[in-house]
């Protein structure tokens, strides 16, 4: 999956992916964007992981002081700059999210929307320690993924999307309990309640895990106030299935 979203799904036909949802993905989408949006101060920084085309990104720009956006598709980085303009106050680099080159304790709030934590293909605690490092102590990580209530509308995007040429087509023998998978190459999973419970004790952290628009379940991290510089992961190979701790 970690070429994917440069190779075959980015820029424009990612944006196109939005485009094709039906109103109850819309909303679980806005649903997302405005519970990050509830946690931000004007004064913070923020750092976004898989950031596209900035779909999300020109949203927390409406609250935050200046917001990063990193993703590995030049594509859609280049779409995003051009969408963005001069005088932004987002700013996006190319930039994996399990190798960030920040420096420490260098944002208020780092983000991760709609299943990027499987969506990347990336080992899983890896990334969330990458995320609480370069997160200042006393500032929050926000990762999110979806809910088991969602699935029947998700699988009916990702049907949409198929049908429109966006992805492969769904392998339904292997799509089920959480995850996605289509013939071209596409996976992807999902990471219940206890699951992220779970990652966050590896990493010794405590997190707050909540379900959203009974569509999305979200994992918010306050830093310690030590920070976290000094945890490293226990795993090394990536986890995109239907992690459940």
């Amino acid at each position: 999956m970690r070429g994917y979203y440069v190779g075959k799904l980015s820029g424009e036909r990612l944006r196109r992916c939005y485009d094709v949802a039906s109103p109850r993905v819309k909303q679980y989408l806005e649903a997302e964007v405005r519970f990050v949006l509830s946690h931000l101060d004007r004064d913070d920084c923020v750092l976004e992981l898989g950031c596209g085309y900035g779909r999300v990104t020109f949203r927390l720009a409406e609250v935050a002081r200046r917001v990063v956006g990193i993703d590995t598709s030049p594509e859609s980085l280049t779409m995003a700059r051009q969408i963005a303009g001069s005088g932004s106050r987002c700013e996006f680099l190319e930039m994996d999210a399990a190798e960030l080159t920040f420096d420490g304790s260098e944002f208020d709030t780092v983000v991760c929307v709609q299943n990027g934590i499987c969506a990347f293909g990336i080992d899983q605690e890896l990334l969330l320690q990458q995320a609480l490092r370069v997160t200042r102590p006393g500032g929050r990580v926000l990762f999110s993924t979806y809910s088991k209530r969602f699935w029947t509308e998700r699988l009916q995007w990702f049907e949409t999307q198929a049908a429109a040429g966006l992805v492969g087509a769904i392998d339904y023998d292997k799509t089920a309990n959480g995850t996605i998978v289509c013939k071209d190459g596409f996976h992807t999973g999902m990471v219940t309640p206890e699951g992220f419970r779970s990652l966050c004790k590896g990493l010794g952290v405590d997190p707050e895990v909540s379900e959203v628009d009974e569509s999305s379940v979200f994992c918010e991290i306050v830093v310690p106030e030590e920070g976290m510089e000094h945890v490293t992961p226990r795993r090394s190979v990536a986890s995109c299935g239907n992690r459940d701790g």
